[in-house]
């Protein structure tokens, strides 16, 4: 364990004090500028700033709208599979192929799926009837659509994860328990809601926590469809934390907010725990 301990120390570890570390002062982002103490100034300016806060709303928005969307297809899917059972291994295959493609792939792609006037998406509407016109529907330009839009490419990546975890969950829980609720007469809305899901606890707590941390730090998939745009309206923390270091050049600002970005996201684990996982509970 020493290579990885050592591997954690030097390229998480330290990095993530110095980051934190520097919330506390004004940089200079020239390199060799000037640091000066500033305490907590940082944070009150971070928690002060009007872009911080709808930036966070947005964050919290588009991580509810990756992770219920991603949940809820891959608990269906991965259901369907077990149901199938060894009939479901070409289709399992198949639905795994989309998390092989890299996020800026990804990106690109449904950049021009969805790009405004030509895009293959609104044809496609066009063509069955659904749309009079090609631009009618602005994904990537409307600012009240924009974060939906962006949402898609992420959904239709990682909904494959979702589902592969819940699937090994599944296989996971004892035949003999399920027999059993059906010799009680339990119908299957009812088993799985008392029994399945129940079992998949744990699961599903690592799932939703995995990707709820992922998708509350997009970055790619953004950058590449809108670039934080139109109107700000696709901004995320890990973008302003981009832009406020790198455009802004503030490294200290930048810092204080990915360190309450960082926190943030280690409260919203601990509770999901809590909450879904229950550790030590036993499921009834």
């Amino acid at each position: 364990m020493v290579p990885a301990a050592v591997f954690l120390l030097v390229f998480v570890l330290v990095p993530l004090g110095k980051f934190i570390a520097d919330s506390f002062f004004e940089i200079s982002p020239f390199a060799g500028g000037e640091r000066t103490f500033v305490g907590f100034d940082n944070y009150v300016r971070a928690f002060a700033s009007e872009s911080f806060q709808n930036a966070s709303i947005r964050t919290i928005a588009y991580t509810a709208i990756v992770v219920f969307c991603e949940f809820s297809f891959g608990l269906a899917v991965a259901l369907l599979f077990a149901a199938l059972g060894q009939r479901s291994s070409v289709f399992r295959t198949l639905f795994m192929y989309p998390l092989m493609i890299a996020p800026v792939v990804a990106g690109l792609l449904w950049r021009f799926l969805l790009i405004d006037n030509f895009g293959i998406v609104n044809e496609l509407l066009v063509r069955l009837g659904v749309l009079s016109s090609s631009g009618q529907i602005p994904w990537l330009s409307d600012p009240d659509i924009a974060l939906f839009a962006v949402a898609i490419p992420d959904i239709w990546l990682t909904t494959s994860f979702i589902t592969l975890v819940l699937f090994a969950g599944l296989q996971n829980i004892p035949g003999d328990v399920i027999e059993a609720a059906r010799l009680d007469g339990a119908r299957y809305p009812r088993m799985l809601v008392s029994v399945i899901l129940p079992l998949l606890r744990p699961v599903i707590a690592v799932a939703l926590i995995v990707r709820g941390i992922d998708a509350a730090r997009a970055f790619d998939i953004i950058l590449i469809q809108t670039d934080g745009g139109p109107q700000e309206s696709t901004t995320t923390l890990s973008l302003l934390v981009y832009r406020t270091m790198t455009r802004f050049g503030d490294p200290g600002l930048a810092s204080a907010m990915g360190t309450v970005y960082l926190i943030a996201m280690l409260a919203v684990a601990i509770v999901a725990i809590l909450t879904i996982w229950r550790p030590g509970s036993t499921a009834r």
